[in-house]
């Protein structure tokens, strides 16, 4: 996904709002869960790039709900962020023992919250937490929104610039049209597969203006990928 997902595991309805209004004013698509069973469910629907686990959750623990997640091949990577008003070292140390990639005890400032979800994404996944991704002579700014190739400005539709950000992530990497219409267009929304290959031919018109070298490569009956031996 362009935006790195964000699940908020929080019972506490002026938390959760504070916490959501804030991780989205830095750039992160949030989704909320208010207990631990609604918190895997969501993570069974899609995937999300970091957790912030509140300790103290109805249904279902949220040590519980790291350890699930740690147990699972698909989300034992994710990052976890534990948020606990339990402040002995003893419990520290449990939730870091249980998988938790890092530990805020309430109350705490919401600036350095958002610091070590930076640093926890930038430690774990680069490429989500890097204000601007480069590749070649191409460079993609997503905080100004802007590309640039060999310092001139090219200027993209948003379903291109989504396209780009993703290939750019993963260079080198071949996607299947099917896996670039769940990353770009969501899948939950029923788009056909050509109409990747409309949208790839857009962001190389844009991106090759000058009869620049082709750095999207197509791969016959496989996909796309953003690679520079064309």
């Amino acid at each position: 996904m362009p935006q790195p997902g964000v699940l908020v595991v929080e019972d506490e309805d002026a938390l959760a709002t504070l916490l959501t209004w804030n991780l989205e004013k830095e750039g992160y698509a949030v989704r909320l869960a208010v207990d631990g069973e609604e918190a895997l469910m969501m993570v069974d629907e899609q995937l999300p790039d970091l957790v912030l686990l509140d300790w103290m959750l109805p249904k279902v623990a949220g040590i519980e709900v790291c350890r699930r997640l740690r147990a699972r091949p698909d989300a034992r990577n994710i990052p976890i962020i534990m948020m606990t008003a339990r402040s002995e070292e003893s419990d520290r140390i449990r939730g870091l023992d249980t998988g938790a990639d890092d530990y805020v005890t309430k109350p705490f400032s919401t600036t350095e919250l958002m610091a070590r979800v930076r640093a926890v994404l930038r430690r774990i996944r680069p490429a989500l937490a890097e204000d601007t991704l480069n590749y070649g002579d191409i460079e993609l700014d997503k905080v100004a929104h802007r590309v640039r190739r060999g310092g001139r400005e090219i200027h993209l539709g948003p379903t291109e610039y989504r396209l780009l950000d993703h290939l750019m992530q993963f260079p080198g990497r071949v996607f299947s049209r099917e896996q670039l219409l769940d990353a770009v267009w969501g899948s939950d929304v029923y788009v056909e597969a050509r109409t990747v290959d409309v949208h790839i031919g857009r962001l190389r018109k844009a991106i090759n203006a000058d009869g620049d070298v082709d750095l999207i490569r197509t791969v016959r009956s496989a996909g796309y990928a953003l690679d520079q031996r064309g």
